[in-house]
């Protein structure tokens, strides 16, 4: 399992890949930095493997409260910790049902390669180099499902209208419900996390 979470992790140097060459790349870059997210993506990946397995199989919530051991040491990661750790954005929307319905609309024609909305029932094929990247993004550091990267999932959809439309997002919030659902033992599988 570990081993899954770190060939999935994803590490944005944003640095790096501001000074491209490429201004639909790096205009996605600025819009997910504008989304807030860059505390979050930007982290250093140096990840400790048997620490991470350590974490997951002890972990738990209580009371909103994710909870684990790691290596003897009790380990509390609060909402509040999580969102001022990463510096994540704490207004907007928390959920992605509320995801407004002329975004998603917008969106769909913003990230088309042939400059019609794309089907979200689709294959990420339909949209520009860029976006589908940003998929990329979405998917493996942020909903970290198990499955097809090439497919579009409403979800995954969502997330990418969320900074490409500018949609004010609660992610910490977000984020923090997926660390949860990781979490639990009962929709760690259900939910198909990686």
């Amino acid at each position: 399992m570990a081993s899954s979470l770190y060939s999935n992790a994803q590490h944005v140097d944003f640095e790096s890949v501001l000074a491209m060459d490429d201004p639909g790349m790096v205009s996605m870059f600025e819009a997910l930095m504008a989304s807030g997210l860059r505390g979050f993506l930007g982290c250093p990946a140096i990840v400790y493997e048997d620490t991470l397995v350590d974490f997951f199989e002890n972990a738990s919530v209580h009371n909103g409260v994710v909870f684990s051991t790691v290596g003897g040491q009790l380990v509390e990661i609060s909402e509040k910790l999580f969102s001022e750790t990463f510096e994540l954005p704490v207004d907007g929307l928390g959920d992605l049902s509320e995801m407004p319905k002329d975004a998603i609309f917008d969106a769909r024609s913003i990230v088309s390669l042939s400059g019609e909305p794309i089907n979200l029932s689709g294959r990420k094929n339909q949209m520009k180099m860029p976006f589908r990247l940003l998929c990329d993004i979405v998917a493996k550091a942020i909903s970290v499902k198990a499955g097809s990267f090439n497919a579009i999932t409403v979800e995954k959809f969502s997330l990418v209208t969320a900074v490409v439309c500018g949609v004010k997002m609660n992610w910490a919030k977000f984020l923090f419900g997926v660390l949860k659902k990781m979490v639990s033992t009962k929709s760690k599988q259900a939910k198909g996390f990686a």
